[in-house]
């Protein structure tokens, strides 16, 4: 506070001349920070040396382990810093396993020299280059998991997922796009084998593949199996798409004709959605397996998809997964052709920032929907009961109440999907499905606007669509997307993109369900599309009834905050052990909640958490309540044009 005239100003000198020893004293006896070490090379985008030789030898299938060796080319006596590959595109997050490099030795003209880890950046390793050096050779491990609870398992006896930048180490101080490699990986004899990259010769189980620079290799991963089938997506295009699927077994290759029609068919509406493709070539990786760990990842030439073994030959259970390889193959287009810019990168050790993912995950999470049902991998049923789940789901976020949709976009490095005890509280990354339940309000909102004369498909086209054929990434800023929207139809989308960005309810945002025709209603019976995503999640999702989510043995996998079950103290982990007196199973409970709404009785559980019981009385009685779309007669079906195929 300031004061003129007052008595601060004459005490001030005195406090000044007492205080000022003790307060030099008290400074000097605190410790004070060390200097940081001298920062780490920044990119530049200047070519390196010469290209990098790098072979990885995947046969270790027991120990699954891959072998490493990597030939650099150094100026002689100079030193330099060799970088593991830390912020990884599509994980959006400094999510590279340096933890599972193991055995690192480094040899100049045979004789082995010292490497030192940097001690702020753990990624980062020193080498001084001897006088007369001009290479190093490079040696060590990629310790992949063996056990899921060490991360994703990429290689079993019968499938491997090789990513490049789990197996390299390069150069600080050039552009990832400057720094060329000439890759080459042996693979376990009579293994067939899927990736973009191109390959320039094949002796027995080695392959050695064009060379490409840094960037283009990790965006490049492998697939590879025992049990492996190739079918062409576009027979005769411009640029091949092909599916490519490795599993488990062999019968579980065995596709229905119309199965292979749909997938044909996502491919064509994708090209009517953005009349461009970026890309020579385009392969779909698919492992069907219940063994190596599920995946979700894109690329510019291929996308990594990992799901259920039973994916085709129990084609009508899993409908809720049937939307992963439209999203993935959408990412072309949305996330690796247009990128934002705060998001992109000069190499895999530059921070990256996620302040625009509601449009590359959240847009590509409304199109991989509307792709799925165009093509025919859902059905247009199907459909609306994944959006009535996600509508629900959101309408019941109450994280929403102090956490915006612009901050989940933090998630990736905040949390870097790590389990949460209360997701509903918390929030996770959502900026995928509330960032699609935004993006429907947004085409809806254009439809109405123009009189249906114009859609969201005009915005893809315009915004992603551009420059057909190019591979260069084009970035772009918020401003460009409202420029890009107000040229589909005049409207202050920057208003209206800041409230959905920055608002906090109540309830989600829901506009889009009501303008497209639709309003979100509950019934004690599941649509068969939930019914189908408890069954492979192995759960009981009594979410909108008891507020809890039931898996194995009666624990509790998830705790709606402020819900029934949150109100009487239960958690994650909470195992039921009884209903009403009589020992747990799931049809006991769900007949307890109808018993409840038909005579009001109290239903009773007696639970367990660690080595405590106690007994919880729910005075509970709406009965069982499952999510679903229903049509309102009062508007357009414009969610019914939306999926609808394009001719």
């Amino acid at each position: 506070m300031r004061t003129s005239g007052s008595l601060s100003s004459i005490l001030l000198p005195w406090c000044v001349l007492v205080l000022s020893a003790g307060c030099v004293l008290a400074q000097s006896l605190g410790p004070q920070p060390l200097p940081m070490p001298a920062p780490i090379a920044a990119p530049r985008d200047i070519p390196y040396l010469a290209a990098i030789r790098l072979n990885v030898d995947a046969t270790d299938l027991e120990r699954h382990i891959f072998r490493v060796r990597e030939t650099i080319p150094v100026r002689a006596g100079e030193s330099l810093v060799l970088l593991y590959p830390q912020w990884l595109p599509g994980n959006h997050s400094p999510s590279g396993r340096v933890d599972k490099l193991a055995g690192l030795m480094i040899y100049a003209n045979g004789a082995r020299i010292e490497w030192v880890r940097d001690p702020v950046d753990v990624f980062a390793f020193h080498v001084a280059a001897p006088a007369s050096a001009t290479t190093l050779d490079v040696a060590f491990q990629f310790v992949s998991p063996v056990d899921n609870n060490e991360g994703r398992i990429v290689m079993t006896p019968d499938m491997l997922n090789l990513q490049w930048n789990a197996v390299t180490l390069y150069p600080a101080g050039y552009f990832a796009r400057q720094i060329m490699m000439e890759p080459s990986v042996r693979l376990p004899d009579g293994w067939q084998f899927a990736t973009a990259l191109e390959t320039a010769s094949t002796n027995d189980s080695l392959t050695t593949f064009k060379p490409v620079s840094l960037d283009t290799l990790v965006d490049s991963p492998i697939f590879a199996g025992r049990y492996f089938t190739r079918l062409d997506l576009d027979p005769g295009g411009v640029a091949p798409v092909h599916l490519d699927i490795i599993a488990d077994r062999a019968d579980l290759l065995e596709m229905k004709p119309e199965q292979l029609k749909a997938h044909r068919a996502l491919v064509q509406q994708a090209y009517k959605l953005y009349g461009s493709h970026h890309y020579n070539h385009y392969d779909i990786l698919l492992a069907l397996t219940d063994h190596m760990g599920g995946i979700g990842l894109e690329h510019h030439q291929s996308s990594e998809n990992g799901t259920v073994p039973t994916y085709f030959t129990e084609w009508d259970k899993n409908a809720d997964v049937r939307d992963l390889l439209a999203h993935e193959f959408t990412h072309s287009w949305n996330g690796k052709f247009r990128r934002p810019a705060d998001l992109w990168t000069p190499n895999f050790n530059v921070p990256m920032r996620d302040s625009l993912l509601w449009v590359y995950e959240g847009q590509t999470q409304y199109w991989g929907f509307v792709l799925a049902a165009r093509a025919g991998l859902l059905t247009k049923q199907q459909t609306l009961d994944a959006l009535a789940s996600t509508a629900a789901a959101y309408d019941h976020r109450v994280g929403r109440e102090w956490r915006a949709l612009q901050d989940t976009t933090n998630d990736p490095i905040a949390a870097m999907r790590r389990a949460l005890p209360w997701r509903s509280w918390e929030r996770s990354e959502d900026y995928y499905s509330e960032g699609q339940l935004m993006w429907l309000d947004v085409d809806t909102l254009i439809r109405e606007k123009s009189g249906d004369r114009r859609s969201l498909d005009d915005f893809a086209k315009a915004f992603f669509g551009v420059s057909d054929g190019s591979f260069v990434p084009s970035t772009y800023l918020f401003e460009d997307v409202v420029k890009a929207l107000n040229s589909v139809q005049s409207y202050d989308w920057e208003t209206f993109l800041r409230a959905r960005l920055g608002g906090h309810g109540p309830g989600a945002p829901l506009d889009g369900v009501t303008r497209g025709g639709y309003r979100l209603v509950y019934t004690e019976t599941p649509s068969d599309y939930f019914k189908g995503s408890e069954t492979r999640r192995k759960v009981t999702d009594l979410t909108y009834s008891l507020g809890m989510v039931i898996a194995a043995e009666g624990r509790l996998n998830d705790v709606l905050w402020e819900g029934p079950a949150y109100k009487k103290g239960m958690t994650i982990g909470t195992q039921i052990i009884a209903v009403n007196g009589t020992a747990f199973d799931i049809d006991r409970l769900k007949r307890a909640v109808q018993d409840a709404k038909q005579n009001g009785a109290v239903i009773e559980l007696l639970v367990k958490n660690g080595d405590r019981f106690r007994t919880i009385a729910f005075d509970y009685h709406d009965g069982l309540r499952y999510p679903h779309l229903e049509r309102d007669g009062s508007g357009p079906a414009r969610l019914d044009q939306i999926l609808t195929a394009r001719n």
